[in-house]
């Protein structure tokens, strides 16, 4: 009650040098790499899914082999 309640501080942060090409390079980098990111999760579900077709393959040969 009598204490000081805690605040967050005001950052602000002037850069000395700016550029707003550079700017907009950086965002379309940012862009690619999140896309890439996205892109590069997606294959890891595509081999647990060729490893069990692999699987009921060789399943299905040596069943059809034995002549059951």
């Amino acid at each position: 009650m009598f204490m000081k309640k805690p605040k967050h501080r005001n950052f602000e942060f002037t850069p000395r040098f700016y550029d707003p090409l550079k700017d907009e390079e950086e965002k379309r980098k940012r862009k690619i790499r999140i896309g890439f990111e996205r892109n590069r999760i997606k294959p890891r579900n595509t081999i647990y899914k060729n490893l069990i077709l692999l699987i009921i393959v060789v399943i299905v040969i040596l069943i059809l082999s034995r002549g059951i």
